[in-house]
């Protein structure tokens, strides 16, 4: 397998040789010869019997999926990339990927173990692998949308690099892959779905949880697609082929690989009737292989992977437990110097500020682009904050199909390969269908990789008063504060909106959902009376994103609001200081997660009366963490809060207004306090 055409070795193991060559970026070279594809492969399938005899001693915890029987299937697309700029994404079933892209049998198996020498240092294991342009995950088609973001960033600085985006037929129930072909194929970008299809998920054989043809699927979208076995002669060749194809023709690509699987889904889950699983080992194309060679050809190569691995588990057993030095508290990087300064919209509302800062970022930034759904003009949005926009930066404005967990995927795609993507999603109410990418993806990525960034903004218009009924009225900040490492921006008219979305997208390299509330799109932008507090030196975001407070130093009651319900409280502060004679003071937080515990504290520890006021369902919500937060620092004063009942928000107006607390309530609950 080793030529002298390779220009570097591969690491050796305790000084025992890999048996393989890798070029100048580590990865394998793997010729199209019987031997070295023999010997590839078998270094593979003892690696996945390694891993397995480890589980066996105890000396493994988790899970793992091995790929005996499709090391040949596993090779042979990701053996075929050669620009450095091609990326690969897989799943679950990933240590074929992995081993073919980057060479590293050492860096897995102690990966797997927990080890310090752990390709991530232990943190992701067997299923969660990152190596250069190689990520996977665990969630089935959660990578497919990313791809299609990574393939159109690559589209955009004209690379020949191309995405592979391996999943298993089973993932073909999953609707997310759907909008990720969509895409893939409105968009025009180099990315190649792989279906490696061995005919069953865990245990339910595909033939009963898929109707229709599997190929159909990729050719309904308008994808080139393919249809190989890895039992043929001629296959890995004409998986190149299809590599070759997709990059010579810069659009997406659908292959599906007829595999088999030897061994159990997981660890030792195996039910098949073991007449289907002789058959299968009859058909073992690592075996055939070695039936093209001679018998000492074969010994030879089995004898050199075996002490190969030998002495890769001894290096992962001397290495030690993995460890956190020092442990992370959080994931978010750090706020970014300069700025693009947002000027001031003369006499504007919030929908001008935020259309004026789009405008500024566009112009600024070529980094920067806004993807969305009705994004273009004439109609600019269903609120009208991207008016003007795509005819002023055409191809930096896209409209998008209806396709919210798709276009958030390739947000963070877009993100990961340098991008500043502004993702909008219609209605806050839709980011449900988001909360996958952005809880298992997109800060997974920064949290467990320090050298992966995912800079995505995600905009969403919320709240009711409106009369848009149960769907299109809730304010779900409540369900994305709690996500690690995800920031949440929920600002109000009284804060230069524009600024903050501004250094949100160029300054705060971090995945962040920015909340805006649709009644305050109307209101006029206007910092009043409104002071900002000084940021806790250990706030993350704080100083960036300021709390805000207006009113009396020594008030009789504070009230906390944010968002939407910033001037429902000034109306309540109003009446409290008018008819009730109170002295009030509001204090207005425009950053949600992470909170600013430090200065919040500074501005309430002191005061005797706090009410905070959400308009989301406030159990387990903002309102809770702050009031947990107080109790937890010995406050010893009266608190309350308030927000909408835990039911659906009704469509009638009048109803509507019953359930969202108004300024009525607020006063009502200050009253209570007192």
């Amino acid at each position: 397998m080793m030529s002298d055409a390779s220009p570097m070795a591969a690491d050796s193991a305790n000084g025992v040789p890999a048996p393989f060559l890798s070029d100048a970026s580590g990865k394998p070279r793997i010729g199209t010869d019987p031997a070295s594809l023999f010997a590839f492969a078998t270094l593979i399938r003892d690696t996945e019997k390694l891993i397995l005899d480890l589980f066996s001693r105890g000396l493994v915890s988790g899970t793992t999926h091995t790929c005996l029987g499709q090391e040949l299937c596993q090779m042979a697309v990701v053996r075929a990339l050669d620009h450095p700029d091609d990326h690969v994404l897989s799943n679950h079933r990933n240590h074929g990927h992995f081993l073919s892209y980057s060479g590293d049998f050492h860096g897995l198996v102690a990966e797997i173990m927990g080890r310090r020498d752990g390709v991530c240092g232990g943190y992701g294991g067997s299923q969660h692998l990152a190596y250069r342009h190689f990520h996977s995950n665990g969630v089935q088609a959660g990578m497919t949308g990313i791809g299609v973001g990574l393939a159109a960033a690559l589209k955009a600085r004209d690379s020949r690099g191309i995405v592979v985006t391996v999943i298993g037929d089973g993932t073909l129930g999953e609707g997310l892959l759907y909008e990720s072909m969509n895409l893939a194929s409105v968009w025009q970008v180099p990315v190649l779905f792989v279906v490696e299809h061995n005919g069953i998920a865990q245990t339910t054989y595909t033939r009963d949880t898929l109707g229709g043809d599997i190929v159909a699927r990729g050719a309904a979208f308008g994808l080139d697609t393919w249809r190989v076995s890895d039992r043929e002669a001629g296959f890995i060749d004409a998986a190149a082929a299809v590599v070759a194809q997709v990059r010579e023709r810069r659009r997406p690509g659908m292959l599906v690989i007829d595999t088999g699987r030897l061994g159990p889904h997981s660890k030792g889950d195996d039910l098949r009737d073991p007449g289907e699983r002789a058959a299968l080992a009859a058909a073992d194309p690592l075996a055939a292989l070695a039936a093209c060679l001679p018998a000492d050809e074969v010994a030879a190569i089995r004898a050199s992977c075996a002490a190969y691995l030998q002495a890769v588990e001894r290096r992962a057993l001397a290495s030690p437990a993995a460890n956190f030095d020092p442990l992370p508290e959080h994931s978010f990087r750090p706020a970014q110097a300069g700025q693009v300064e947002i000027p001031e919209v003369a006499d504007g509302n919030v929908r001008a500020a935020l259309n004026s800062a789009l405008h500024g970022l566009l112009a600024a930034a070529p980094e920067t682009l806004l993807i969305g759904e009705d994004l273009h003009d004439p109609y600019g949005g269903a609120f009208k904050v991207s008016a003007g926009l795509s005819t002023k930066f055409p191809g930096r404005v896209i409209s998008t199909p209806i396709s919210e967990a798709g276009i958030t995927g390739a947000g963070i795609g877009l993100a990961m390969a340098g991008r500043r993507p502004i993702v909008e999603i219609m209605f806050a109410d839709f980011l449900s269908l988001c909360l996958d990418q952005l809880y298992n993806h997109a800060v997974k990525f920064p949290g467990m990789f320090p050298e992966a960034t995912v800079p995505l903004v995600v905009r969403a218009p919320c709240g009711g008063r409106r009369g848009y009924g149960p769907t299109h009225s809730q304010s779900p900040e409540n369900l994305f504060v709690s996500v690690p490492g995800l920031t949440v921006l929920y600002p109000s008219h009284r804060h230069r909106v524009g600024q903050l979305l501004a250094d949100a997208v160029l300054r705060w390299s971090n995945p962040t959902l920015f909340l805006e509330h649709k009644l305050l799109y109307g209101e006029k932008c206007d910092t009043a009376d409104y002071e900002i507090l000084p940021a806790g030196d250990d706030d993350l975001g704080a100083a960036l994103f300021p709390t805000l407070r207006r009113g009396s130093a020594a008030p009789d009651v504070t009230l906390l609001a944010y968002g939407g319900m910033l001037p429902v409280a000034e109306r309540a502060a109003k009446i409290l200081e008018t008819q009730e004679e109170l002295a009030v003071e509001i204090v207005a937080p425009a950053l949600l997660a992470p909170l600013p515990r430090q200065t919040l504290l500074q501005a309430l520890l002191d005061r005797p009366r706090i009410l905070v006021v959400e308009e989301a369902h406030h159990h387990f919500g903002v309102s809770a963490e702050i009031l947990a937060l107080l109790a937890e620092s010995a406050y010893s004063g009266a608190l309350a809060r308030l927000g909408t009942l835990p039911v659906p928000i009704a469509s009638a107006r009048s109803l509507e207004s019953a359930q969202l607390p108004d300024e009525a309530a607020i006063v009502a609950a200050v009253i209570d306090l007192l």
